[in-house]
């Protein structure tokens, strides 16, 4: 068994607190050798209280509707060095423009037909910003080598609580095959900024395992910078069904899913109320998630009787190498009813790590299981400290 895995604390004077009792930092250790959650030794007393990590440092004629104006995203004050991976896209020249200076020109099925055609998108929807009612979800073209879609910070789309708002997927044929190796292919790239996506709902949606409220994507490369989800949802139960907001599987050669000055708030699903994968990394960079819940009973794999689920208030990560990474970032107000309340890591082979540097969880209750020393993380692997 490789042995590789890490749970970091980045930086120094690292403090723990749980049911406001502060320590001294202190090395975490695993919890349990097993794959399975439901029968680990962390389910201990005081785990389903809120405890507290800190570490260092529908419109019927589709026209768009009012929306009120849009906050900034993310927690500014994070501080986190943003890569340029994971810096916004170039929209100065776009491909498409949605709309024609007025809100009745920002339609469903403009955006939809500009998904399915590709290349930068932007909007042009009259001064005031606008909600657009999503009438059927956008699916990406397998034949597009980029999707960016940029809403200018003025832009909501809305699944109204009935349907996932944006769709890619490389290794499904309806979308065109455009390679041999549909599970690790380069594109398309799917960017995502200066949007808001509300009110997506994937339940009942099971092809390549569901989920993802509001955006599902495997394969190709996705990102998401200086955007708010609100309010999305997939399925209730299912021990590994997740991501209110965002479901992501096969990115290519393993990148990250950059996720930077974005905020998750009010998602609700099986598991991660926010962020769900299987064998993805994730680079999560001044971003706040609060208010998110992993609903779903019986954890991974599902108890006996149960439909399984319940871990990942926030983030569920599941697989074997893959890496999350968290900085700048706040996680506060989420809620699992069975493990981690902010969040649930798993590398059943022991070879990939977890680093949260200069970010704050705090208030993030799970009715079950964390790891011993960590609140609010349930995290399965070698542990060591560096």
């Amino acid at each position: 068994m490789a042995s590789s895995g890490v749970i970091a604390l980045a930086g120094s004077g690292a403090l723990l607190a749980a049911c406001g009792t502060a320590t001294a930092p202190v090395t975490a250790r695993s919890t349990s050798s097993g794959r399975s959650v439901a029968a680990s030794p962390a389910r201990a007393a005081g785990a389903g209280e809120a405890g507290s990590v800190a570490l260092a440092r529908s419109s019927r004629n589709q026209v768009a509707a009012p929306a009120p104006p849009r906050p900034l995203a993310g927690n500014r004050a994070g501080g986190a060095p943003i890569p340029a991976a994971a810096r916004s896209a170039d929209t100065s020249h776009p491909d498409q423009v949605i709309g024609n200076g007025t809100a009745a020109g920002c339609t469903s099925a403009a955006v939809v037909a500009a998904v399915a055609k590709g290349g930068v998108i932007t909007f042009s929807c009259g001064a005031r910003p606008v909600t657009i009612m999503m009438q059927t979800t956008a699916k990406v073209r397998n034949t597009s080598s980029e999707v960016v879609l940029d809403g200018g910070g003025k832009v909501t789309l809305s699944g109204g609580g009935a349907r996932r708002i944006l769709y890619m997927d490389t290794c499904d044929p309806a979308q065109v095959w455009t390679t041999s190796h549909c599970q690790d292919q380069a594109t398309p790239r799917l960017v995502i900024q200066n949007m808001t996506l509300r009110d997506g709902n994937s339940t009942g949606q099971q092809y390549d395992g569901g989920g993802g409220g509001a955006v599902f994507d495997r394969g190709g490369q996705l990102k998401v910078i200086n955007s708010i989800f609100v309010g999305n949802r997939c399925g209730p139960t299912g021990p590994d069904l997740g991501g209110a907001a965002i479901r992501a599987l096969s990115q290519y050669q393993n990148r990250p899913v950059y996720v930077s000055y974005s905020t998750f708030r009010g998602g609700v699903c099986s598991n991660g109320g926010a962020l769900s994968s299987i064998g993805v990394s994730w680079t999560v960079l001044d971003s706040l998630m609060t208010g998110n819940q992993a609903i779903g009973a019986g954890a991974n794999p599902a108890r006996p009787g149960t439909p399984g689920g319940g871990s990942g208030g926030a983030i569920y990560n599941d697989g074997d190498t893959y890496h999350l990474r968290v900085e700048g970032t706040i996680i506060s107000g989420n809620h699992a009813r069975e493990g981690g309340g902010a969040i649930f890591y798993v590398s059943n082979d022991r070879t990939g790590t977890l680093l949260i540097k200069r970010s704050t969880l705090t208030g993030n209750p799970n009715d079950g299981f964390f790891t011993a020393g960590y609140p609010g993380i349930f995290f399965l692997g070698q542990v060591s400290r560096r």
